[in-house]
């Protein structure tokens, strides 16, 4: 085992952090590879996730990324806590048979299985299936049809169990840049050409996740992929790990090879989209964002802002107006910027626009009052 019990500063942990997240600097690799970096981007929105790309990715093309979803060499689908992701068809075939727990539990103690109670969700599944395989098809229109064989059980709750029990992902149009469209589904394997046979791995789950987001502590690991007690498995791991300690003492986990460039690296200003990696994938975010701040992204639809990075942590929310042929980033931040961070901001929210508003004459960025 590497090194333990040494002290890891607050910096430290967040560069560490942003450089496994790729917002330490933009990369020349391709979408399919960074996303398997990333253990994928979190995709329930239909197209704010492009802009987790524009922010990692050196000269991303919108486009590019939308054929790619089109051709099936990118899937959304069903993954960690239960929410939609965008990863490669490799890498769904590897991750779901670990997170099936995390469906099935999600289905047992929500409304829905309640509803389902008594119902033999095998034949549900398989009734469903069948039905996709014939062509894909959107949750409302799933459910009318095994309501037909299960009259006494809500539409919507049969076809919630089938989404949830079988491996499905989200076919295009919908997610692809430019385009919209229902959410249809099809059976993950006859889309992806990929059984979905692969063993659970819960140990290689949390090495994935630790190059992507570490180091961290198991109930980190826990929050971001919605499985629990993976106490066991993290100790089974121990003596690969390197074992850090947070300045509160608790044990931080890590590859020893992971890059961990210290506290002295500077941070760029970065634009993240609402639902971004950074801020799902730890159940302590105090590594980016400060408790007061977390609040403010508090929402009663769910939807959270989108945020603004400045040195590394959560600073301000940002948000696209368009008014005629102009369109404008409008930040907002949490306490006054500094005149060097709000230049960096202001040009970083023009390279914004000029990937997520090309179609605007013209482009600009306003700085609201601090909230």
């Amino acid at each position: 085992m590497a090194a333990t019990d040494t002290v890891i500063s607050p910096r430290a942990l967040n560069r560490a952090t942003l450089a496994r997240q790729f917002l330490l600097e933009r990369v020349d690799r391709p979408v399919t590879e960074v996303v398997t970096r990333l253990v994928g981007l979190q995709a329930q929105t239909t197209h704010t996730w492009y802009v987790g790309l524009q922010n990692r990715i050196e000269g991303v093309r919108p486009e590019e990324v939308g054929r790619q979803l089109t051709d099936g060499e990118l899937v959304r689908a069903t993954l960690m806590r239960g929410t939609l992701h965008l990863v490669t068809p490799a890498d769904l075939r590897s991750l779901r048979p670990t997170l099936d727990a995390v469906m099935e539990r999600g289905l047992a103690h929500g409304n829905h299985g309640r509803a389902l109670a008594g119902v033999d969700l095998t034949a549900v599944v398989e009734a469903g299936r069948a039905l996709l395989e014939k062509g894909p098809l959107t949750p409302g229109e799933l459910g009318p049809l095994l309501a037909e064989r299960w009259p006494d059980v809500p539409s919507g709750d049969l076809s919630h169990a089938v989404r949830s029990l079988l491996p499905v992902v989200h076919v295009p149009p919908r997610g692809v840049w430019g385009a919209s469209g229902p959410p249809r589904l099809a059976p993950a394997d006859t889309w992806t050409g990929l059984p979905m046979d692969a063993a659970p791995d819960p140990g290689g789950l949390v090495l994935r996740y630790l190059a992507a987001f570490g180091p961290a502590t198991v109930r980190d690991v826990q929050a971001w992929s919605g499985l629990t007690r993976l106490r066991s498995v993290v100790e089974g791991l121990r003596e690969r790990l390197t074992v850090l300690r947070g300045e509160d003492g608790a044990e931080l986990f890590d590859l020893p090879d992971a890059p961990r460039p210290g506290g002295g690296v500077p941070a760029p200003v970065r634009f993240l989209y609402d639902f971004d990696n950074l801020l799902r994938g730890h159940a302590d975010r105090g590594r980016v964002i400060d408790p007061e701040d977390l609040r403010r992204l508090a929402s009663r639809n769910g939807m959270p802002p989108a945020t603004v990075l400045v040195d590394g942590r959560v600073r301000g929310s940002w948000k696209v107006v368009r008014s005629g042929g102009t369109a404008t980033v409008e930040v907002t931040p949490f306490r006054p910027l500094g005149g060097a961070d709000r230049e960096e901001a202001e040009a970083e929210g023009l390279r914004l626009l000029g990937f997520w508003a090309r179609d605007s004459d013209r482009h600009e960025v306003r700085f609201a009052a601090p909230a």
